[in-house]
């Protein structure tokens, strides 16, 4: 029994079954292509779940062979004419007194189209009042009225899926095999209507919601099988497409303008925005592909295996050449098998290795071996990774790279001086790193490497009549607004931005109000005013933040830390032992005052202040405190507790650029320009990045199989050294 349409041609395009369809054809006179058909069902056993013959597919596949010249089929012997919608004789009657408050509707539900009025109304609808002015649907079809006591509020249609698209297709990850067996697994949401006259925030994104289960069980009753995805496309001239995301569809991409009959490739339609619904998160599963297919969700630990991460995180960059994109493929794989050593060391001496790699990185300035497309693909999976959870710390920080021993590299920065004004060259690294709510790192989000350069002389301009863009403060904003182009493709991952106090500044805060999807967690630095929520008196954030009320204490494991003498523009730092530290949490929300003269619009905004504060610390210890601002909504001791949490997880940041710095040996590396160090940088902040998940996943999972961490000859080693260390311990 044959389910899915696709099934039909494969089968009826063969070379033996087109040629005993020519001698039926020459066997026996059919006087029209229908009777065909309905033989051909019987012959190969064309029926659909429900035991029905697949007629209309098959009567398709025909046309197709047909046209390819394998047969001539009966002459068509009735008038095909223009289905023409019945509708309703006048239009539909306006609903009267819908509430503003979704929740007051009354019963609000979804009518299944069945009766012959019932799609007489539908047609009207669409006709009258949808964009498109039509209600022809193909394929497979469900339509569905959007009632209420106050009248009929619009109308939804469901029917055949695009036959291709190629954002969707890529988000998917199947070939053109795989789209042509298993296409009528995905169902196509062609009209949906709230009427114009009907004004009530929130009712389609709770029409969306309601619609797609009670489909699914429809279409199973219907037709026999149960879909695995929802297509939909938003014309972006007209609409937002929020109500789409409020209800949990992802958008994939954009049409090309070309729809079911644009045979000659005019692309004359508008460009939509393509949402897709997964009825199922295992659909990838189900049809047959592989987990690491297409842009779908991943785990923290999908895809390290030594054999396929290099290809994972690297492959099909866009390098202009896909030479280029496979020896960034080896370049990787080679330099985690030798982490920290020269690329000469890292290949044994392979001559035709190493010429590769110093081409690889002496491309011209002008080429499309950028920073950016080398760490595009991980970033792309670092998003899979993100959508695979429900919360996701991206922490935002910098760090300056120090190269004073390169001479004669041109481009570098000054990252800083001495005591005796002796500046240090270098580069500064600022990222955002995304970690799970455990601290394991998910992947590098974004990395920008500049070259610092000193202020000339002479009058400076006033803060206030800086550009943004022009200020030092500028990359915070910038990673943060690449935040919300990534939190609007993946509504359902909750994205917390979390940083240290460089990044309080008010036009941060200022920038998450215009986008709200990625919430701010940052340490205060300024003790600003406010304005007191309940007091509505101006005072000062830290004395407000020391005199909220306790909600509750908690423990913090404090971690060793080891003393470091003062080098170059690093500072000193003081031996620390590792305690337990109790700390008395508090919380308020608060008001924060815009500074004077650089912000026209001067009202305040409202965030909340949490602090915790080590009230017995050990003698001679300077005691724990931590003043938080976030957007985070604080509504019990739970609330401010895990925002402590999510805080204590912003070091991991801080442990990746040691593992930059002391592990990969970024800052030993000896190439001669600005552009040939960000290429070598780019490449060593994915690997360290592994480095860190792997330690990391060994610690949080460790029932994981060894041999996603380890090779087969690391794990020989490490079983040989237990052995060794066993015998050692039991002949003592």
């Amino acid at each position: 029994m044959n389910t899915f349409q696709n099934q039909i041609h494969q089968t009826l395009s063969l070379p033996h079954n087109v040629e005993l369809i020519s001698e039926l054809l020459k066997r026996k006179q059919y006087s029209n292509r229908t009777i065909l058909a309905s033989d051909l069902c019987i012959d190969f056993n064309f029926y659909d779940i429900k035991g029905r013959k697949q007629v209309s597919g098959c009567l398709k596949s025909l046309r197709i062979l047909e046209k390819r010249g394998h047969f001539t089929l009966p002459k068509v012997t009735r008038e095909v004419r223009r289905k023409t919608p019945i509708r309703m004789n006048k239009s539909v009657i306006e609903p009267s007194n819908v509430p503003d408050n979704i929740n007051e509707i009354k019963t609000l539900k979804l009518s299944l189209v069945n009766s012959d009025y019932e799609m007489r109304l539908w047609n009207s609808l669409m006709i009258d009042e949808h964009p498109q002015q039509t209600a022809l649907l193909v394929g497979r079809q469900l339509r569905y009225l959007i009632h209420s006591e106050h009248g009929y509020l619009g109308g939804i249609g469901f029917a055949a899926a695009a036959l291709q698209l190629s954002d969707r297709d890529k988000w998917i990850g199947w070939d053109a095999e795989q789209r042509s067996k298993h296409l009528d697994l995905v169902v196509g949401m062609n009209r949906f209507l709230i009427r114009p006259s009907v004004k009530c925030p929130n009712l389609a994104s709770k029409v969306l919601s309601m619609s797609l289960e009670q489909m699914v069980n429809d279409f199973e009753e219907k037709y026999g099988y149960r879909p695995l995805l929802v297509e939909s496309f938003v014309d972006d001239a007209r609409y937002s497409g929020t109500c789409y995301r409020a209800a949990n569809w992802i958008k994939v991409g954009a049409t090309k303008g070309r729809g079911r009959q644009d045979r000659h490739n005019q692309a004359a339609l508008t460009i939509k925005s393509i949402y897709i619904y997964p009825i199922v998160d295992d659909f990838r599963f189900r049809m047959g592909l592989s987990s690491n297919a297409g842009s779908g969700k991943l785990t923290p630990e999908d895809g390290l295996d030594d054999d396929t991460w290099a290809e994972y995180e690297f492959g099909g960059a866009d390098l202009g050449d896909s030479r280029l994109n496979e020896r960034l493929v080896r370049i990787a794989k080679a330099k985690m098998q030798t982490i920290g050593r020269a690329f000469t060391g890292a290949t044994n001496g392979d001559w035709p290795e190493v010429k590769g790699y110093y081409r690889f990185i002496d491309k011209p300035n002008e080429s499309a071996v950028t920073p950016e497309n080398i760490l595009a693909p991980h970033r792309e999976r670092t998003i899979r990774r993100m959508m695979g959870q429900k919360t996701v710390l991206t922490i935002q920080d910098g760090s300056d790279l120090n190269f004073n021993h390169l001479n004669h590299c041109e481009g570098l920065g000054e990252i800083g001086s001495n005591q005796t004004s002796i500046s240090f060259k270098g580069l500064h690294l600022h990222s955002t790193l995304a970690v799970t709510t455990t601290g394991v790192p998910l992947g590098v989000l974004r990395a920008d490497i500049t070259a610092p350069k000193k202020k000339p002389p002479g009058k400076k301009r006033a803060t206030y009549a800086t550009p943004i863009e022009e200020k030092k403060i500028f990359p915070w904003v910038a990673h943060y607004r690449s935040l919300a182009e990534v939190a609007e493709n993946i509504p359902n991952t909750r994205i917390i931005n979390t940083c240290d106090r460089e990044a309080d500044f008010f036009e941060l805060f200022k920038e998450q109000q215009k986008h709200p999807s990625v919430d701010l967690l940052v340490r205060a630095h300024h003790d600003r005013k406010i304005k007191e929520e309940l007091t509505e008196e101006s005072s000062k954030l830290f004395t407000v933040a020391r005199q909220a009320p306790i909600l509750s204490s908690i423990q913090l494991i404090v971690q060793r830390q080891s003393s470091r003498k003062k080098r170059g523009s690093q500072k000193a730092r003081p031996k620390r032992n590792g305690r337990k530290a109790v700390l008395t949490v508090r919380a308020q929300c608060v008001e924060l005052q815009p500074p004077d003269k650089i912000f026209e619009d001067k009202n305040p905004l409202k965030v909340w202040v949490i602090h915790a504060l080590e009230e017995n610390p050990p003698e001679g210890i300077e005691p724990i405190e931590w003043i938080l601002i976030t957007t985070v909504a604080i509504n019990s001791a739970e609330d401010a507790e895990e925002c402590l949490r999510w805080y204590s997880l912003r070091w991991r940041i801080e442990d990746w650029h040691r593992v930059l710095k002391s592990g990969c040996g970024i800052e030993k590396l000896a190439h001669d320009s600005y552009e040939r160090l960000c290429r070598a940088i780019s490449i060593n902040l994915v690997i360290a990045w592994r480095i860190m998940v792997m330690t990391l996943l060994g610690r949080e999972q460790p029932h994981l199989p060894v041999e996603v961490l380890f090779t087969d000859i690391e794990i020989r080693t490490l079983e040989a050294f237990a052995k060794k260390k066993s015998s050692h311990l039991l002949f003592k």
